[in-house]
């Protein structure tokens, strides 16, 4: 936790009597034993959490359990904390939205008598938007998803149904899904769920397990509910009150399911949807397809640091954190954070927004002019959320005005363009903010408020209603300043009558608990006591001075506290009337929200395209079953953007039929996991519809990012390494297409050598015959770099493999010193040698470790291709092999070798010169190579 955590010593303190404890402690055991829900009990100036929870927030957020203190004696003691009113914001903002283990409950009330007023979830915020968003932006609208597994034979039929309490959207989604529950993953992670129901115990243990485990890669919080919740009765009748517009699509769409409308049913029940009026007739439906967007799985989501992680160094970490440049407060960030979820498939919509960021990148002024407007533009989809669930007040109002005043200018802004795609601006964005800003719309809503609202008074901080809107409201304004200078007159009337001076020695206060009051100080009350005890009543005699009034004060104050009471009263009702008048331009807020959001995400991907230090350039968009991924000069957006980087780029060139699947070889830290994933990071940005760091691309759509690049905190969830490894691998051989796209990095190293490469060359055989997808696949297995070599044969079924091209990361080893240079460049062929020794080196290793590992090496090195290369391939692949050889053979070689070295060490060298001893050197080696025929043992020296 990064939060401020508090001094022990500036802990609130737990002042309870003991009849209080008691009551209390008498109540505790009441609750349900739960470990979920963090229980916080409201003590008016602070909180305090009990038990377990309190054990929890010392360790978690205190991170020490001195923060504890016993409520209680003996066996009946509690352990409890006290939280303050900032602390209580940190947890809950940590609780809500950044873990998914527990939920929030605030409890109210004093002795043996308390109840649940809130309670939130990381899927249903609550109540608690207002302390979690006051001084933050929401980044993330939360959704809940509930399933409805039904497992048959031949796989599971999954019902999804799921809801935006933000957005206030209702969805459903049925689809067939295989034992590893990809297409649940997916789904869960393009929605952005954070919390998810099951229905209780049901299907086989083993399946459901397997769920779960598919849920908790995704981070998101499991609720187990009845079966009986997950029912279709009366669903069509109560969607007919949430939903608007005609019942009898919504009856249409639900028939249309077996399952889903069970899910959407469950999740009706538990976010309590009816129970709130708030909520009818302000909810849309629709049908969710998991085939209008690129499949990302959680493995890809991380391989790809798509979104932001509390680990990253900086925020350009994350492709989120780069490319987040928005200038709205939060609708841009919301919608920049769905896009990337959510990459594009079709060709038309990805180009159009190319089109647009090309627009902006092109025009500077343009774009600089519509950001300027849209860091004026407040969070309009939540005030609107607040308004309809009947939270707004007069504040709301204003930002929604001050939003809308900013129109007009957006609008100039966008008509002066005239480049290339000014008929696509004038159709995706002049003509509907022409439409919604004439005085049928907002226009009507911009005199409104400035009708009825004191804008004046903005500056004071003050949000009233203006006194000329409701002739009511004037006479009780009128009424009450005359008040005031009658009130102000019997001031001065009083000061002339005691001979004081006005408001130095006789003042006038207002608002005490007596209204209002004259005071003098203790010193002026002798010059006076006379005339104080028979003209007036001595109300109070304190330190600060002696309260006094007359008849008169008092009847002019409490008349003055009656108007001030009307007119609270009458603003009070003018503020409801505008906000319910407000709450009609409900449509036309949400419409220009989504189209200021969407303008937003495109200037913020044309401003990081144009401010990097090497533009971005536009892709190309081919459909998924035509043309090749070229990637010319490509680079990391994310590893680029760090200031100690200085970027090498790269191509990649992934060719049907010739380089579709790529074998990248070379050594640790040379740049092979970079590459690959920056091949699909400049992907996924294409998709999105932004500009992508390269010199040029093109690019075929792919339906799916499959990833398996490391494995991440699995023994935390009780699986090995090796056997994440192989889950993620197992989803990739049953969810891949020939559309997809696949990177996998250091396959089959968790087990023996021989396993893993074995397990490695099918898994290749098996992508590039069977699943025929674009792959990038690093390894240290040199031996696979065979499956590349032209019109390659399987010996065991003579099987043509074709498409597979070796490429390497280059370095470059110093021959005397052996040190190791990496030169970071990708380029053809195959890495002929390992450099796990040099990079040994480059960490320090001890000299003697080191030798002993090269002389190891040397002993085991065996990278040979001859089982997989035909004989007339062999020397063109090369090796270095360790043969077997019968003992006559090496006992022959041996005895000439030493024969070799006897003659040498006996060369009288210091009495020759440099030539004559190369020349005998020369004939010796001849002569040994000349008697080599005899012995193939020997023939290996040559």
């Amino acid at each position: 936790m990064d939060a401020n955590f508090e001094d022990q010593s500036k802990l609130p303190e737990l002042k309870l009597d003991a009849k209080q404890s008691q009551g209390f402690l008498s109540f505790f055991k009441t609750l349900p034993h739960d470990p979920r829900p963090i229980r916080l009990f409201d003590r008016r100036d602070y909180y305090t959490a009990h038990g377990e929870n309190a054990t929890f927030i010392a360790k978690a957020y205190y991170r020490t359990t001195t923060a504890l203190r016993q409520l209680g004696n003996g066996l009946d003691g509690l352990s409890s904390v006290s939280v303050s009113k900032n602390m209580f914001e940190t947890i809950a903002r940590d609780l809500l939205l950044e873990r998914t283990d527990h939920t929030l409950e605030i409890y109210e009330g004093s002795g043996s008598s308390w109840r649940l007023v809130k309670s939130g979830t990381p899927g249903n915020l609550g109540s608690f938007e207002d302390v979690l968003f006051a001084n933050n932006d929401m980044q993330d609208t939360p959704v809940v998803v509930a399933l409805l597994p039904n497992f048959r034979e031949n796989g599971c039929t999954v019902g999804l149904g799921y809801v935006d309490l933000t957005k206030r959207v209702l969805g459903l989604a049925e689809f067939l899904d295989d034992s590893h529950f990809t297409n649940v993953e997916s789904a869960i992670v393009a929605l952005g769920c954070k919390e998810c129901l099951l229905p209780l115990e049901s299907g086989k243990t083993s399946e459901i397990r397997t769920l779960h485990d598919a849920l908790n890669r995704c981070g998101v919080m499991l609720t187990e509910r009845k079966k009986t919740e997950f029912k279709m009765r009366d669903l069509v009748q109560d969607l007919s009150r949430l939903v608007k517009g005609s019942i009898e699509p919504v009856r249409d769409l639900v028939s249309g399911f077996e399952f889903a409308a069970g899910a959407l049913g469950a999740l009706l029940s538990y976010a309590e949807l009816l129970g709130d009026e708030s909520n009818y007739g302000n909810y849309s439906i629709q049908r969710y397809n998991l085939d209008s967007y690129m499949r990302l799985d959680s493995a890809a989501m991380r391989a790809l640091n798509v979104l932001e992680s509390k680990t990253d160094a900086n925020k350009n970490f994350s492709l989120f954190g780069l490319m987040n440049r928005t200038c709205t407060a939060g609708m841009g960030k919301r919608l920049l954070h769905m896009w990337l979820k959510q990459p594009l498939l079709d060709v038309d919509e990805i180009n159009s927004r190319l089109d647009l960021v090309q627009a902006f990148v092109e025009d500077p002024a343009l774009r600089q002019d519509l950001r300027q407007h849209l860091k004026r533009i407040s969070d309009i989809e939540r005030l609107m959320h607040n308004l309809e669930k009947k939270r707004a007040g007069l504040q709301h109002i204003v930002k929604l005005y001050q939003s809308s005043i900013r129109l007009p200018y957006i609008k100039s802004a966008l008509e002066r363009y005239d480049g290339e795609f000014s008929s696509l601006i004038k159709e995706r964005y002049w003509d509907p903010l022409e439409l919604w800003t004439d005085d049928g719309h907002l226009n009507k809503f911009v005199a409104l408020v400035e009708a009825a609202v004191d804008l004046d008074q903005l500056e004071n901080g003050e949000y009233m209603i203006s006194s000329t809107y409701d002739p009511a409201l004037s006479a009780l304004k009128d009424e009450k300043e005359s008040l005031e200078h009658r009130i102000h007159n019997l001031h001065k009337e009083t000061a002339k009558d005691l001979d004081l001076a006005l408001d130095k020695a006789l003042k006038l206060d207002k608002g005490t608990q007596f209204g209002h009051v004259f005071r003098i100080t203790k010193k002026e009350e002798p010059k006076i006591r006379k005339k104080l005890t028979t003209q007036f009543i001595v109300l109070e005699t304190r330190k600060d001075g002696v309260k006094f009034t007359n008849t008169k004060l008092k009847k002019l104050g409490d008349q003055y506290q009656r108007i001030v009471e009307e007119y609270k009263n009458c603003q009070k009702e003018l503020v409801d009337r505008v906000v319910q008048t407000t709450a009609t331009f409900s449509e036309v807020f949400w419409s220009v929200a989504g189209l200021l959001s969407e303008l937003d995400v495109l200037l913020s991907f044309a401003d990081l395209a144009s401010s990097c230090p090497t533009a971005y350039t536009r892709p190309i968009i081919t459909p998924s079953d035509e043309g090749d991924i070229i990637l010319e000069g490509s680079r990391h957006p994310c590893v680029e953007a760090q200031d100690w980087v200085n970027f090498i780029p790269n191509d990649c060139k992934l060719v049907r039929g010739k380089s579709w699947f790529q074998i990248i070889t070379g050594p640790n830290m040379g740049g092979k996991s970079t590459f690959i994933r920056q091949v699909g990071v400049n992907i996924l940005m294409a998709q999105v519809g932004s500009f992508v760091p390269c010199d040029k691309a093109s690019i075929s759509i792919r339906d799916c990012i499959f990833a398996r690049v490391g494995a991440g905190d699995c023994q935390l969830r009780g699986v090995s390494t090796f056997m994440q490894e192989m889950l993620e691998t197992a989803s990739i051989l049953k969810g891949a297409t020939d559309k997809s796209l696949i990177i996998i990095d250091e396959l089959g190293r968790g087990t023996s050598t021989y396993d893993g490469f074995g397990l490695a060359w099918a898994i290749c055989e098996h992508l590039v015959e069977v699943i025929k997808a674009p792959t990038l696949f690093a390894t240290h297995f040199h031996e696979l770099t065979a499956l590349a070599h032209e019109n390659s044969v399987h010996e065991a079924n003579m099987k043509q493999i074709v498409g597979v091209a070796n490429y390497h990361v280059s370095a470059h080893i110093d021959s005397s010193s052996h040190k190791l240079t990496m030169l970071y460049k990708v380029e053809p062929g195959a890495c002929d040698q390992s450099f796990g020794i040099q990079v040994a080196e480059f960490a320090n290793f001890p000299e003697s470790v080191v030798s002993l590992a090269r002389e190891k090496a040397a002993e085991l090195e065996d990278f040979s291709a001859t089982a997989v290369i035909p004989n007339d391939a062999r020397e063109e692949v090369g090796s270095k092999r360790k043969r077997e050889y019968d003992s006559d053979d090496m006992s022959r070689g041996a005895a000439r070798a030493h024969e070799f070295l006897k003659e040498f060490s006996n060369l009288p060298l210091e009495t020759m010169d440099l030539k004559e001893a190369l020349q005998k050197v020369s004939k010796m080696k001849d002569d040994l190579q000349k008697d080599s025929v005899n012995s193939h043992w020997l023939q290996q020296f040559f």
